[in-house]
């Protein structure tokens, strides 16, 4: 499938919203399709106001705040604002999960997944293709607890980012371009939270932002796309995963180094605790599937009871 397969018709009226009304060949939750891309409630670059869910992005055409409704079942419709909005609306489609190829995926290996995916027909993968967005993103949550990351990219986004246009629910900021991260200045990091290896990390990777962008995109598979990425420093497999699940909408992608990922994927499946090799070993089944079946394992509601009080997080800039 093609963008220019999906990809709806629009209609402009002189002072108003550019407007699409996609009707997906598949069931989506499009609820879970895209708040998958959220940053904590708190994220200014999405917001949920009622049955709409409202989204700023740095498209390659400009700034854009789309809004998204499903009216009725199967009838997802967009209106959009901002110099990006074509963009925005065209890759809509790809947001709510088109182009997420689940032919051959077998929930029968597991009762658990089976039922999930019984419970859940809608659910699929969605992609942004904002490489660096997601990139600069999972860097920022590398060895922290999700709180403090999502405060991380609050604070930068609103500060070095730009304003969204349209009536958003709120005030919402589109992150920063590639150029705007690498000028973001280490006080405002360490005012953020932010860790210097994590910070220096982003700034380096903007430096080189558009080629590995480009290399990335257009890897041929989730191995290539790994060497491109583990090759910049500071950026591991954790990180390329995240990358490519958020950009991409990769149905594959699974982000072993993760602090609870494992433990939940074994717990789901065998009600026990594994690491990184036994949460592989688990998954193995669904090679080419396993970020799918992360994904029926989050919406299963099973979940490894808590062993210990939840993590203080430590502050750097009390130091």
């Amino acid at each position: 499938m093609t963008i220019a397969e999906v990809e709806p018709a629009l209609r402009v009226a002189p002072g108003r919203p550019i407007e699409t009304e996609y009707r997906p060949r598949h069931r989506v939750d499009v609820r879970r399709a895209v708040l998958y891309q959220r940053h904590g409630g708190g994220d200014p670059t999405m917001a949920v106001a009622g049955s709409v869910i409202w989204r700023a992005s740095r498209t390659p055409e400009g700034i854009a705040t789309i809004a998204i409704r499903e009216t009725t079942p199967g009838v997802i419709r967009g209106a959009a604002w901002g110099p990006g909005a074509d963009w925005a609306l065209g890759q809509l489609p790809a947001l709510c999960g088109a182009f997420d190829d689940a032919s051959g995926f077998d929930a029968s290996c597991h009762p658990l997944i089976a039922a999930a995916h019984h419970r859940n027909p809608g659910i699929r993968i969605g992609r942004t293709d904002l490489f660096f967005d997601a990139l600069a993103s999972s860097i920022i949550e590398q060895k922290v607890t999700g709180m403090q990351a999502f405060g991380v990219w609050r604070s930068i986004v609103t500060w070095h980012g730009e304003r969204a246009p349209g009536p958003t629910p709120r005030p919402m900021y589109a992150p920063p371009s590639i150029e705007g991260w690498r000028r973001v200045p280490s006080w405002s990091w360490h005012r953020a939270g932010l860790e210097p290896p994590q910070a220096r990390t982003v700034v380096e990777a903007a430096r080189r932002g558009e080629a590995i962008g480009r290399v990335f995109m257009t890897a041929a598979d989730g191995e290539a796309r790994d060497r491109v990425m583990i090759s910049q420093r500071g950026i591991g497999p954790w990180t390329s995963a995240e990358t490519r699940i958020r950009a991409l909408g990769d149905a594959d992608a699974v982000s072993v180094g993760d602090f609870h990922l494992a433990h939940e994927v074994g717990y789901a499946l065998t009600g026990t605790r594994v690491d990184d090799d036994g949460m592989l070993e688990l998954l193995a089944p669904w090679a080419g599937q396993r970020q799918r079946v992360i994904r029926l394992i989050e919406a299963s509601g099973v979940h490894e009871p808590r062993r210990a009080p939840r993590l203080h997080p430590e502050d750097h800039r009390a130091r």
